[in-house]
C-alpha cells in the first residue's frame, strides 16, 4: 500500500504545472515554449492553409472534427489493406482483411485501441508508424481539443469555441510530442526496443527456436499511454519485458496515462475561475485548481482510491480454487501477472488503465478475481473516473449539470450552474448524453447473448462468459481497449458491433457536449443571490458522488449482479 500511496502522491504533484500548461494554450496566454513552437506551428498552418484566425461556432467546430477524422479513417484503411508491400516491413506481414481493417481503424481513431490482432504479427511497420502511432497522437490530441472548446463555451468568456484545427495543431506540437519524446527516451533508458530492424530468431536454452519481436517499440509505448491509447506494439502489451521491463517503467507508463486526464481537471478549474473570480494577476498564479473543479477532482479521485483499494483486496485474498487445487495463494491470485510487478502493482495498472480509458495491460485481466475484475468493468462502466485525454472531463460535467438540476428541483431553485440557468435543452442533451453509454453496452451485450455469432464467441461458460461480452463492450464504448482476451473476437460479429460501438460511444457524447456548451455560452449570465445553490462546496461534492454512484447502480446493477458478483458468490461459497 505504501507504493500505493506514494504513487498517488507523485500524480497529485505533476499534474498542476500540466494542468496550467494546458489553460495556457486553451486561453491563447504566452508560455516559455512559444519562441520555438510559434515556428512549428505557423510553418504547419501555412502547409495546410489554415487560418487559425477564424473562429468556429460549436456546428463548424464538431464538423471540422468529424471530416478530419473520417479522412484519417479513410487514408489508415487502405493502409492497412496494403501493408503487404515492401515498404518498411522486413518480417513480411500480409495485408489486413476487411472487417479486421474497418474495426481497427475505427478502433485508433477513437481513441479506443482495441486490438482483435497481435501487433508483432498483424502489422508491418509501415502500418504501426502511419496508421497506429500516427492515430494515436491525433485521437488524443483530438479529445483535448474538443475538451478545449468544451470548457470555453462553459467558461462564457468568449462566443466561439475556437479553431479546431488550430487546437489540434497546438495540442500535438506544444504537448504531446514534447512528452513522448520524453517519455520515449525514458524507456529506451530501461530497455524498451526501438529499431526498424527485422525480428531476431534465437535458440533457447531448451534447445528450441524462438521469434524476438522488433520494431518502434519506446515510440509507439509513449504516445500510447500520454494519448491514453493503450495499443500494444507486441500482442501481450505491457505485460511483456519489451514494452515495460521493470518496475520504474511500468510507474513511468502508469504516470503517463495518469498525466493529461488529471491536468485537463485542472485546466478546466483554471479556465472556469478565470471567468468566475477575476484577481490580480499576482494572486492568480497562487490558484492550483479552480474552485469549481474540486469537486470534480474530488469524487474522480474517491472514486479512483476506492477501485484500487478493492482491486489489491481482491486479489491479495486469492483464487479458492487454485488454493483447493493445491497450489498456495500466500502471494495472493498470481495467475496471469508478471512476477516483476506482484499483486500491488498490477492492481495499481489494472485500476489505472481503465480508470483514465486507457487500456493498456500489465497482466492478463480475463484472469483477475471476480470483484477485481468487476473493478475496471465498473471502471469502463462509469467512463468519468479521469477518463481519456480530455473526454472524461467532459463526461463528469454532464453529471454535474445532472446534481445541479436534481438539487435545484429538491429547494425550488432554478437550477443554474457557472451563472447560467439550465433549462429543458440542457437538461435533455446531458440526459441523453449519460444514457448513450448504458444503452451501448447493454443492448449490445443482450445481442451478442441472443445470436450465435455472438455466443460462437463466448470461450468460458456462465457467468464469466457474460463478463466477458459485458467487459468487451464496456471497453469499446469507454473507448478503453483492454479487454478479456479468453473471448474469441476476431470475427465479422465482433469486428462490426464493436467497431459501430467505439464510433457511437466517442462521437456522438462529443457532439451532445459541446452542444451543451454551446448553449450555455449563449446564455445571459444571472447574479449570484443569497438563494445560489453553489457548486463548489462540500455538500455539491457529496451530491455528485451519489448521483454517480445512484445512476450507475441502477444502470449497471442488474448485469454485474449476472456476471461478476454470481461469479464471486459461487467461487466463495
Amino acid at each position: 500500500m505504501l507504493q500505493i500511496l506514494i504513487f498517488s502522491a507523485v500524480f497529485i504533484a505533476i499534474i498542476f504545472p500540466i494542468g496550467k500548461y494546458l489553460y495556457h494554450i486553451a486561453v491563447g496566454k504566452r508560455t516559455f515554449a512559444d519562441p520555438v513552437f510559434d515556428r512549428v506551428d505557423n510553418g504547419i498552418y501555412r502547409v495546410c492553409g489554415i487560418d487559425r484566425t477564424k473562429e468556429m461556432n460549436w456546428k463548424q467546430y464538431a464538423l471540422a472534427m468529424l471530416v478530419t477524422n473520417a479522412i484519417m479513417v479513410f487514408v489508415g484503411y487502405l493502409i492497412l489493406r496494403i501493408q503487404s508491400l515492401p515498404i518498411f516491413n522486413p518480417n513480411g506481414i500480409g495485408g489486413m482483411e476487411p472487417s479486421l481493417s474497418f474495426h481497427t481503424v475505427i478502433s485508433f481513431i477513437t481513441n479506443t485501441n482495441l486490438q482483435h490482432y497481435s501487433g508483432e504479427s498483424g502489422l508491418s511497420y509501415l502500418s504501426q508508424m502511419a496508421v497506429i502511432i500516427f492515430m494515436m497522437f491525433t485521437s488524443g490530441a483530438t479529445g483535448i481539443a474538443v475538451a478545449m472548446a468544451f470548457v470555453r463555451g462553459l467558461s462564457g468568456k468568449v462566443k466561439a469555441m475556437g479553431n479546431f484545427y488550430a487546437d489540434l495543431v497546438r495540442i500535438t506540437t506544444r504537448v504531446l510530442l514534447p512528452l513522448s519524446l520524453l517519455v520515449g527516451l525514458a524507456l529506451v533508458s530501461q530497455g524498451v526496443a526501438q529499431n526498424l530492424s527485422s525480428n531476431l530468431t534465437v535458440q533457447t536454452m531448451e534447445g528450441k527456436y524462438q521469434d524476438i519481436a522488433m520494431g518502434p517499440i519506446a515510440a509507439l509505448e509513449s504516445i500510447k499511454h500520454l494519448g491514453t491509447n493503450g495499443g500494444g506494439f507486441l500482442g501481450a502489451n505491457s505485460t511483456t519485458p519489451f514494452e515495460n521491463p521493470n518496475v520504474l517503467t511500468n510507474m513511468i507508463e502508469m504516470l503517463s496515462m495518469m498525466l493529461l486526464p488529471g491536468a485537463c481537471v485542472v485546466m478546466f478549474g483554471l479556465m472556469v475561475r478565470n471567468r468566475r473570480k477575476a484577481t490580480e494577476k499576482s494572486r492568480e498564479k497562487k490558484v492550483l485548481l479552480g474552485s469549481e473543479a474540486k469537486p470534480i477532482f474530488a469524487v474522480m479521485l474517491i472514486i479512483l482510491i476506492a477501485g484500487i483499494v478493492v482491486c489489491f483486496a481482491a486479489e491479495q485474498a486469492g483464487n479458492p480454487a487454485l488454493e483447493q487445487a493445491g497450489l498456495s495463494q500466500s502471494m495472493g491470485n498470481m495467475e496471469g501477472k508478471e512476477m516483476r510487478f506482484g499483486i500491488a502493482q498490477s492492481s495499481l495498472f489494472t485500476t489505472v488503465t481503465t480508470a483514465f480509458t486507457t487500456g493498456s495491460i500489465n497482466n492478463m485481466h480475463d484472469t483477475l478475481t471476480p470483484l477485481g475484475g468487476m473493478v475496471p468493468l465498473i471502471n469502463m462502466m462509469l467512463n468519468l473516473v479521469f477518463g481519456g485525454d480530455g473526454v472524461g472531463v467532459m463526461n463528469m460535467i454532464l453529471y454535474v449539470i445532472l446534481t445541479v438540476f436534481i438539487r435545484g428541483l429538491m429547494v425550488g431553485r432554478t437550477p443554474e450552474y457557472l451563472s447560467k440557468k439550465i433549462e429543458g435543452k440542457e437538461m435533455k442533451l446531458a440526459t441523453l448524453g449519460i444514457i448513450i453509454h448504458p444503452l451501448l453496452i447493454l443492448a449490445s451485450s443482450a445481442l451478442a447473448i441472443a445470436v450465435p455469432a455472438g455466443l460462437a464467441g463466448i470461450t468460458n461458460p456462465g457467468y464469466h462468459g457474460l463478463t466477458q461480452v459485458l467487459y468487451e463492450y464496456a471497453s469499446s464504448a469507454a473507448n478503453n481497449g483492454s479487454g478479456f482476451e479468453g473471448l474469441a473476437d476476431n470475427t465479422y460479429f465482433w469486428n462490426i458491433t464493436t467497431g459501430l460501438v467505439m464510433f457511437f460511444g466517442r462521437y456522438l457524447s462529443i457532439v451532445i457536449s459541446l452542444s451543451i456548451a454551446s448553449s450555455l455560452m449563449m446564455k445571459q449570465p444571472v447574479s449570484e443571490s443569497i438563494g445560489t445553490l453553489r457548486t463548489d462546496t462540500r455538500t455539491f461534492t457529496i451530491s455528485l458522488f451519489m448521483v454517480v454512484l445512484i445512476i450507475a447502480a441502477l444502470t449497471f446493477f442488474p448485469a454485474l449482479i449476472l456476471g461478476p458478483v454470481a461469479e464471486h458468490m459461487t467461487l466463495w461459497s
